[in-house]
C-alpha cells in the first residue's frame, strides 16, 4: 500500500465514503467534486470524481452528465472543503476507466443513498 498521500487525500476520502461533495480549486478553477475512486497512477495519488458544478480548464461543464468525469492528481488540488451540497453521479461510472493503476478505495455503487 502506498502511503505517499497529499493533504487533499483525507478530505476526498471522507467525501467518497460519506457521499459528500467536496469543493476544491484545481488548476485555478473552482469545482464541486463527488469523489468516486482514489488510488495511484505511476505512484502518484489520483482521484476520479464526478464534477457537479464549477468550471473546467477548457470551458463550462458539459450539459451531458456522462461527460463530467474528472481524473485529477490530488497533489494539485487546493483548499478541499467538505460541503453540504447534494451528491451527484452519472450512470456510466466504471472503475476500470479511471486513470488509476493502483486502486485504494472506490465508492460502493450498490450502496443505497437518500
Amino acid at each position: 500500500m502506498n502511503t505517499n498521500r497529499p493533504p487533499a487525500w483525507a478530505v476526498l476520502q471522507h467525501g467518497l465514503t460519506t457521499r459528500t461533495p467536496v469543493h476544491v480549486t484545481y488548476h485555478g478553477h473552482e469545482r464541486l467534486l463527488c469523489p468516486h475512486a482514489l488510488g495511484f497512477k505511476n505512484g502518484r495519488a489520483k482521484v476520479l470524481s464526478y464534477q457537479a458544478a464549477g468550471s473546467t480548464s477548457n470551458t463550462t461543464l458539459p450539459h451531458d452528465p456522462r461527460q463530467r468525469w474528472r481524473s485529477m492528481f490530488t497533489d494539485e488540488i487546493e483548499d478541499p472543503t467538505i460541503t453540504n451540497a447534494t451528491w451527484e453521479t452519472a450512470d456510466n461510472y466504471t472503475p476500470t476507466h479511471n486513470g488509476i493503476d493502483q486502486l485504494e478505495i472506490e465508492i460502493n455503487t450498490h450502496q443505497q443513498h437518500t
